[in-house]
């Protein structure tokens, strides 16, 4: 037994606010209190220290061919920063593709024990399992890309829903999938032929549906089949000035439960000159008077990052604005995609745009329960760099101090220098922990109550000179960058900032029923399309013997 002594508790799921209080961990999960306590039982003093449920970060590109070959794209990181192996751990290299288990250290050194890997297609997730088996400690789900699937946009074209909603089903069973990625839902397709959607009913070419038709279709599709996490939108016309039309426009017309992923860069208004702004007003007025819908943000980091996504038109668009190195690919009959390596820039009126657009999404939702703190890593920023976010979320000395940073022309028509709410330490343990735990619909994780993962995050604000209350958080806020304790399914693997030992993490997996006369029709499209045979399509058992299936309900 291991036993957490007398930290002040931050686990919002159960209503704990700062409480003193014991947490009791056994067989990996959270225990009530013993009538005795063991003898060989194994105490952290917490007094004085902050206590939270593991991080739990629910969009990530962190395994997978795209991430790979964002690694291969960035031989510079590589160089500059790398670990050595040593005390029976890896070596890993890199800073905005990190390798496997570099990855893994450097969540689990940041208090984080859970991630989803926010997108792979079905063709080439045997890899992604492949990498996720290489990343220890951490738990780990994976989203299948399905929004530009020319076998169920052919069932939907036909108002055949049943069948695709059995599809989607088939899907996930075959490559040990947790939830559905739907991203630029048509637009994919379209850029297989040189073109693209801008609107949500401009028609997939080819099909005879509209991208409005397709999402609606698949999100009914997903409540249908009682998927745990909702559909995860990455939705259209993604970094164009004047998209938050678009946003506002499906958040009010979604027939049923959306997330929508890496918000902060679908929220950009236009003036009459095409010039950008924030519009992250109008998107969360929308947003929040629709309960049916969540987000992620993707706040903007300044500095290096690495933009990878199955929209390839964005990125095809980013190279061409930039001139930087690229790559574009088509993963055939499923999805597309593209890389290009990114600098945000405090002094660049775009970049600056962009940061101003996530910090007023974070600031003006009413319900962070609703709410989960990402970068979209790489995209927007390396995932390492969330404890800055939370400082500037925490402290608006710290966040004006940027704003002054930022030109001048950024800030028009922005409310950001209006905006002086602080999360409180509360609020940051529901967006880290609790409420990505909640959308995701994994029961065990984002909490510290009876029957919880026993993951927890111990920080210790005596390690920075704080040695007073522990209550006003602004004078000890350090001490989120990097726990002095990490416990992993009841196991101390972080010691002071240290990482003692790695042992293999899970893959949450989802299983929903199908119709099997399902394959039938999918083995005929298989023959006619793919180079790959229907047989060697799923993913094999091997692959997924460190999955754990949760059911549907």
């Amino acid at each position: 037994m291991l036993i957490i002594k007398g930290g002040q508790v931050y686990d919002p799921t159960n209503g704990v606010n700062g409480d003193l209080k014991d947490i009791y961990i056994e067989g990996g999960k959270v225990v009530n209190p013993p009538e005795r306590i063991p003898d060989d039982a194994t105490v952290i003093d917490a007094r004085g220290m902050i206590v939270m449920p593991g991080g739990v970060d629910m969009h990530a590109h962190i395994a997978g061919s795209k991430v790979n070959t964002g690694r291969k794209l960035c031989p510079e990181d590589h160089y500059e920063h790398f670990r050595i192996a040593e005390k029976g751990l890896r070596s890993g290299a890199g800073s905005r593709v990190p390798t496997t288990f570099l990855t893994a250290y450097r969540y689990v050194e940041m208090g984080y024990t859970t991630v989803v890997e926010a997108a792979s297609a079905p063709l080439v997730t045997r890899h992604t399992h492949e990498e996720l088996m290489d990343m220890p400690l951490l738990d780990k789900a994976i989203l299948i890309t399905m929004g530009n699937n020319e076998i169920l946009m052919d069932m939907i074209s036909q108002d055949k829903f049943d069948e695709a909603k059995d599809v989607m089903a088939w899907l996930l069973n075959s490559t040990g999938g947790y939830g559905v990625k739907v991203v630029n839902p048509g637009g994919v397709e379209n850029w297989k032929w040189g073109g693209n959607v801008q609107s949500w009913d401009d028609e997939v070419k080819y099909f005879g549906l509209t991208s409005r038709k397709l999402l609606n279709a698949l999100v009914q599709s997903a409540d249908s089949l009682k998927l745990l996490h909702s559909v995860h939108l990455h939705g259209l016309n993604l970094g164009v000035p004047g998209n938050v039309d678009t946003t506002v426009e499906v958040i009010k017309d979604v027939q049923g439960r959306l997330h929508l992923c890496h918000l902060q860069f679908l929220s950009y208004g236009k003036d009459k000159k095409g010039r950008m702004y924030s519009g992250a007003s109008a998107v969360m007025e929308a947003f929040n008077e629709h309960s049916n819908v969540t987000m992620d943000v993707g706040q903007i980091v300044f500095g290096n990052a690495v933009t990878m996504t199955s929209d390839g038109p964005l990125e095809y668009r980013i190279q061409k604005m930039t001139g930087h190195k690229w790559c574009n690919d088509d993963v055939e009959c499923e999805t597309g995609g593209g890389i290009v390596p990114m600098e945000y820039k405090i002094k660049s009126v775009a970049s600056a745009v962009q940061w101003i657009t996530g910090m007023e999404l974070f600031l003006l939702a009413k319900d962070p329960w609703r709410v989960a703190l990402t970068t979209d890593h790489p995209n927007a920023g390396p995932f390492f760099c969330y404890p800055q976010v939370i400082r500037l979320l925490m402290d608006k000395d710290y966040r004006n101090h940027f704003i002054g940073l930022l030109p001048p022309k950024a800030l028009k028509r922005s409310v950001i220098k209006d905006l002086d709410r602080e999360y409180s330490l509360y609020e940051i343990a529901v967006i880290t922990r609790a409420a990505p735990a909640k959308i995701l619909g994994l029961k065990e994780k984002g909490h510290l109550g009876v029957g919880a993962d026993g993951d927890v995050a111990i920080y210790d604000p005596r390690n920075f000179g704080h040695r007073g209350c522990i209550c006003n958080f602004k004078e000890c806020r350090r001490a989120l960058d990097f726990p002095a304790w990490v416990i992993k399914g009841g196991d101390v693997v972080v010691k002071d900032g240290t990482l003692l030992k790695e042992f293999p993490g899970q893959v949450y997996r989802v299983a929903p029923y199908f119709d099997s006369s399902i394959e039938e029709k999918i083995r005929e499209d298989f023959e006619k399309y793919y180079t790959l045979s229907f047989e060697n399509y799923p993913v094999q058992e091997e692959y997924l013997k460190g999955s754990k299936e949760v059911a549907c309900s």
